[in-house]
């Protein structure tokens, strides 16, 4: 894995910021990757051609499996329209800061263009990459750190987990009704974000939903996690060897990004996640 390519996690609204987490945490990821014209707002950057094996692909002509129904109205009371994609950063960042604290909102989230972020990191968590100049959070300031054992096992500090101990807190203090009700006013948005991104006729909260079923399933591990240093060849030498490391196990490196970016949350942050991630999908999804 790379660090160039994964940082802290996907919040306009508390379901957005419970799927960014996985980008808050951990070191970015190192392979090939195909390079790719973003969508208008979204700064260049590199996207896998196809979805995580993990993750089946959506079908050509898919029905909406989850609908979002537009946030209820008082009968004499016209909503206010929504500005167009390219202008909605300041409505963006006011609603935001109905949910978020004005002090989290500078410290953590990265607001220009923030829809498109969004939409295009819960788009990338269940591929093998999620690239880090699309997320919506900015980076941890602490390095990715490992331990070597007395038997030659290097595996991940056991006082790693404690850098994303601040974002879980910030996940966990969120009103998931009052930023589902967010999500819900700007939909429209996020759904013309999304098929802006290359997806036209395909539903966003489907994509969203089938993504949150993703990571639920990201098995937690309890015990210690040993990681590899991947060799670089070449006349440069690599100044910053806490960005090269990958899960030892295969199983688990073969994971996709986001499942491997809640593992290394640590097992108590990433239990903590997986229940704000539950709740969540309660929220999005069709009972």
């Amino acid at each position: 894995m790379n660090e160039r390519h994964a940082s802290r996690l996907p919040v306009v609204i508390a379901v957005l910021v419970g799927l960014a987490i996985a980008g808050y945490f951990g070191w970015r990821y190192y392979s090939k990757t195909l390079q790719v014209v973003p969508p208008q707002g979204v700064p260049a950057t590199t996207l896998p051609a196809e979805p995580s094996a993990s993750v089946a692909s959506a079908p050509a002509v898919p029905t909406i499996q989850h609908p979002v129904e537009p946030p209820p109205t008082e009968a004499a009371v016209q909503p206010t329209p929504l500005p167009a994609l390219a202008e909605a950063d300041a409505l963006v960042r006011e609603l935001v800061a109905g949910v978020v604290s004005s002090k989290d909102v500078v410290r953590f989230l990265q607001m220009d263009g923030f829809i498109r972020r969004v939409v295009a990191t819960v788009d990338n968590l269940p591929r093998e990459q999620a690239p880090l100049m699309v997320w919506p959070v900015y980076p941890t300031p602490q390095r990715f750190t490992a331990q070597r054992t007395d038997t030659g096992v290097v595996n991940i500090h056991p006082d790693n987990s404690q850098r994303y101990t601040p974002f879980v807190q910030l996940i966990e203090s969120v009103d998931s009704a009052k930023a589902v009700a967010v999500y819900r006013r700007l939909y429209p948005l996020f759904q013309q974000a999304y098929e802006e991104l290359g997806f036209p006729g395909r539903y966003f909260n489907d994509r969203l939903v089938q993504v949150l079923d993703h990571l639920i399933a990201t098995p937690v591990q309890t015990g210690p996690l040993a990681v590899t240093l991947v060799e670089v060849k070449g006349e440069v030498p690599s100044t910053r060897p806490w960005v090269r490391y990958e899960f030892a196990d295969p199983v688990l490196q073969s994971m996709s990004a986001g499942q491997k970016m809640l593992m290394r949350t640590g097992a108590e942050n990433h239990q903590r996640l997986r229940a704000r991630l539950i709740d969540i999908r309660a929220r999005v999804a069709r009972r």
